[in-house]
């Protein structure tokens, strides 16, 4: 199944919260990253994602054959992390897990980038290590080269420990390096995505690269201005939650305050 991008047009109405609940799930990874996950909370998750429609599922590498097999038949996709939370692994193994991965049936993989050679100035070696991922990704999948519907990387730049221009190379070089997405954070650090970061993103990479925002977002207004500044791809683990809010939103109008 090809996972199309949300347009700029489609962005925008969701930011205003014209889009129904349902459309703005199929935008949601529900996702649980948690050390003391429990088989049995994944397999929850999975459920929960099938019931409320979201686009995938991001789990801990460990959980992605429980996960595709509990979402077999269903459109849900199957999301998980490389070198997280620190990004401190060396490239190789970060590629020879997103390749473990792949070949067990995860259709998306969020790596972290090497964020102490980005803030040392060290770009090759930050695009090397992303340009790793991607090619063990492809080759997992047999596609070598960007396909449509094949497995998607998504580079998370873990924005709360950059400066402004920090960003800005991390997400050129993810694009350099043949990434899909970038990503705001992993949810681990001392702060999660920020309108600001998202906008930043969204402007550095235009319409080429899909950008995802994670981290701290917990209810549906902030999901929203997610959106509205150019997220189009949004990892939480409230999804639930925020897609119910959303239903009584649509169900008995917005609060006027």
């Amino acid at each position: 199944m090809v996972q199309q991008r949300p347009t700029p047009r489609w962005r925008e109405a969701a930011g205003r919260g014209e889009v129904t609940p349902d459309e703005l799930a199929r935008i949601i990874d529900h996702t649980l990253l948690k050390a003391q996950a429990l088989p049995a909370d994944i397999e929850r998750l999975c459920d929960e994602a099938v019931r409320y429609g979201f686009g995938a599922v991001c789990v801990n590498p460990v959980h992605v054959p429980l996960a595709v097999g509990r979402l077999k038949g269903t459109a849900v996709r199957v999301c998980t992390v490389v070198g997280f939370p620190l990004g401190a692994t060396a490239s190789d193994v970060k590629a020879a897990e997103a390749a473990w991965c792949v070949r067990r049936g995860a259709q998306e993989v969020d790596m972290v980038i090497s964020i102490g050679h980005l803030k040392a100035g060290d770009v090759e070696t930050v695009e090397e290590d992303v340009r790793a991922v991607v090619s063990a990704v492809r080759g997992a999948a047999g596609t070598g080269a960007r396909a449509a519907g094949g497995p998607l990387v998504k580079v998370i730049i873990e924005a709360c420990y950059l400066s402004e221009g920090e960003k800005v190379t991390a997400c050129r070089l993810a694009a350099a390096a043949g990434a899909d997405f970038v990503k705001t954070s992993t949810g681990f650090g001392p702060s999660g995505a920020t309108v600001e970061d998202v906008s930043l993103m969204r402007r550095t990479v235009g319409e080429d690269l899909g950008v995802k925002a994670a981290g701290g977002i917990r209810d549906y207004r902030t999901a929203l201005a997610m959106v509205a500044a150019g997220a189009d791809r949004l990892g939480m683990s409230a999804g639930v939650a925020v897609i119910e809010e959303a239903r009584s939103v649509f169900e008995h109008g917005r609060d006027e305050d």
